[in-house]
C-alpha cells in the first residue's frame, strides 16, 4: 500500500528561512501530498514568501493557516496536526522552519515501517547534532535534567549509529507519526506555548505502547546553531520551568519524581539572594503555581472518545 503524507510546518517571523525550508521539501524525491503551513501571525514578509512559492511551476500543494495571534510552537503544531489529521492523510511529518531535509529524507522515512519515526539532524558542517533522548529518566528523583543521554552524546557521528535508534523523546523537527498514533493519544497540547510540547507528545506515545525510532539515513539539516541556554529570569524561563514541572507531574513514575518540581523551586528560591536571581525566583514560583493547574491533559488535546 502506498501511504500518503502531510507535512506540518509552523513558522513565525522567519520568512527567509521558510524559503529554504519549502525549497527543500519541493526537492524531495518523494514529494509530500500536502504541506500544511501554520503562520503564527507573522509580521514580516511570510505571506509574500508563501504566495511566491505557490506561483512557482514546481510548487508544493500548500494548505496555509494564518493564525490571528501567535499561539507559540505548541499552538501551531496543535493546529497543524489537527488539520492534517482531519484531512485524512496516512502519515503526518512535523517540521520547523529552520531545517532543510536532504532530498531523500522523506522517501527514507516513508520506506521505514514504523508508527513513530524521527529524522536525524546534522548541522551545516555535517556534524551530528540530534538531541533526541535515548534516555529520558522519569524514575530517578535525583536526575535534575531527565534527559540523561541523547543521540549525539551517544554516537560521535551518523556513521556510528545503527540504522534505527530507539529514542524516548523527540523534537518537532522531523518527527513523523501515523494517524493511528493520533487516534490513540490525541493532539499536541497547545497550552505549553513553547518548550516540552514535543516531549509531552512523545511520552504519551510511548505510554500508549508505541516505539519511537530515529532513522539514521533520514537526514535533516539545521540552518541555525542550537541555543539551549535561555535566560531563566526572562519570559522564556517561566515557560521552561512551568512545562518541565508539568511533565514531571503528568509522567513522573513515582512520588519522589512528582515531588521534584517542589525541590527545584525550593533550591532556586533559597539560592536567589546569593546568585542575584530574583527574576528567576519569581519565575519558578509562578511556574509551580501554573503547573499545578496543568496536571491533566486538556480536553482539546485528548484523543477523541
Amino acid at each position: 500500500m502506498t501511504e500518503t503524507v502531510a507535512v506540518v510546518v509552523v513558522t513565525y517571523n522567519r520568512a527567509d528561512l521558510l524559503v529554504g525550508m519549502l525549497a527543500g521539501l519541493a526537492a524531495q524525491t518523494r514529494r509530500p501530498d500536502v504541506v500544511v503551513v501554520v503562520d503564527n501571525a507573522s509580521t514580516d514578509h511570510t505571506r509574500d514568501v508563501l504566495e511566491a512559492h505557490a506561483a512557482r511551476p514546481d510548487a508544493l500543494v500548500l494548505d496555509v493557516v494564518h493564525q490571528e495571534s501567535n499561539t507559540g510552537g505548541a499552538g501551531g503544531f496543535h493546529t497543524g496536526v489537527r488539520r492534517a489529521y482531519e484531512g485524512g492523510w496516512d502519515r503526518i511529518w512535523l517540521m520547523d522552519d529552520d531545517v532543510v531535509p536532504a532530498p531523500d529524507c522523506l522517501a527514507t522515512l516513508m520506506a521505514t515501517d514504523g508508527d513513530c519515526l524521527m529524522a536525524v539532524r546534522e548541522d551545516l558542517s555535517g556534524a551530528l547534532c540530534e538531541k533526541a533522548a535515548v534516555r529520558f529518566d522519569m524514575a530517578n528523583p535525583l536526575a535534575v535534567r531527565p534527559k540523561t543521554a541523547s543521540v549525539d552524546s551517544t554516537y560521535a557521528s551518523r556513521e556510528e549509529m545503527p540504522a534505527l535508534v530507539e529514542v524516548e523523546n523527540v523534537a518537532f523537527e522531523g518527527y513523523m507519526v501515523r494517524r493511528r498514533v493520533v487516534d490513540a493519544i490525541g493532539l499536541p497540547d497547545p497550552t505549553f506555548f513553547i518548550f516540552y510540547d514535543d516531549v509531552d507528545w512523545a511520552l504519551r506515545a510511548r505510554r500508549a505502547g508505541f516505539t519511537i525510532s530515529a532513522v539514521r539515513d533520514a537526514v535533516l539539516v539545521r540552518q541555525l546553531d542550537f541555543n539551549q541556554q535561555h535566560d531563566l529570569a526572562g519570559w522564556k524561563g517561566f515557560y521552561m520551568y512551568r512545562n518541565l514541572f508539568v511533565v514531571h507531574f503528568r509522567y513522573g513514575e513515582n512520588v519522589l519524581v512528582r515531588l521534584k518540581p517542589w525541590m527545584i523551586v525550593l533550591v532556586v528560591v533559597l539560592a536567589s539572594p546569593l546568585r542575584g536571581g530574583r527574576g528567576e525566583a519569581a519565575n519558578v514560583t509562578r511556574a509551580i503555581r501554573a503547573a499545578r493547574g496543568m496536571r491533566r491533559l486538556p480536553e482539546v488535546a485528548a484523543p477523541a472518545r
